[in-house]
């Protein structure tokens, strides 16, 4: 069952078969707001929201792949950002950064998915680097023999690869404006996207370079205190209402490559 029963809630969430409960109450609102003894909780909850926007942002980057997840992926960003904010050693409770900046191996190889990886599905290693400075990736898929190389659990006859350079920015509190801000906004969950065409599931495709880069008043905006990240997916489809290969709802598994 969902739904709310006197004071308790019952629902579900992806990447879990079971219903969650949880009871409601606590202090209200304006106490929180206002009372003396809720000071630090404000400080924490003022720090919250640089962790949502640090993971919205972080969304953003990864290009809609988020669809392709079979857990909540919001959750886990957000605290990805906490755990990052809590290595801010210089700015005090309340006011310290999200900083991915510092710890950018936190994300690399990081997966979309836990039933299937990508690793499992598409059992080919693409070649890829990034070029920071100039907002670039070059990628290399090897050759698919999907006989061998494609694990299709959902037997749907179209398949296709997909990439995504983004790139996100580190949060931090605005003094004059009392609210977290990304860094550098124009790099908060910017994309550049790259989507093969549509692939028999029964076939063999050759080797293929791809190359992705962003504008360069979008390169002139660059700094250290943004990271750029480089993810790929392979997603499933089935032919469509008009007759051609649309996409498959969570049919697919990605991962991020890697964070420079």
């Amino acid at each position: 069952m969902t739904g709310s029963i006197k004071g308790v809630s019952f629902y579900k969430q992806r990447g879990s078969d079971k219903v969650i409960m949880r009871t409601k109450g606590g202090a209200s609102k304006e106490k929180i707001k206002k009372s003396p003894k809720f000071a630090e909780l404000r400080k924490h909850q003022k720090e919250w929201s640089g962790c949502t926007r640090f993971g919205s942002g972080l969304r953003l980057a990864l290009g809609g792949l988020n669809r392709l997840a079979d857990f909540n992926l919001t959750s886990v960003f957000n605290g990805t950002g906490k755990n990052l904010q809590k290595l801010d050693t210089e700015y005090e409770t309340g006011q310290r950064r999200v900083q991915l900046s510092k710890l950018r191996s936190a994300l690399d190889g990081f997966s979309f998915n836990r039933n299937y990886p990508f690793n499992s599905v598409l059992r080919i290693a693409p070649e890829w680097k990034i070029d920071r400075y100039q907002l670039k990736a070059t990628v290399t898929i090897p050759r698919v023999n999907t006989d061998t190389d494609l694990l299709n659990i959902q037997r749907l006859p179209f398949f296709r690869i997909i990439l995504v350079l983004g790139t996100v920015s580190d949060t931090r509190m605005e003094q004059s404006l009392r609210y977290y801000e990304p860094a550098v906004a124009m790099l908060h969950g910017a994309v550049k996207i790259f989507n093969s065409e549509w692939y028999s599931t029964n076939t063999i495709i050759p080797e293929q370079g791809v190359i992705l880069q962003f504008d360069e008043d979008q390169i002139a905006k660059l700094t250290d205190e943004v990271s750029v990240l480089l993810s790929v997916a392979v997603e499933f489809g089935a032919v469509g209402f008009t007759g051609q290969p649309t996409e498959v709802k969570y049919a697919g598994c990605g991962k991020i490559l890697g964070v420079r």
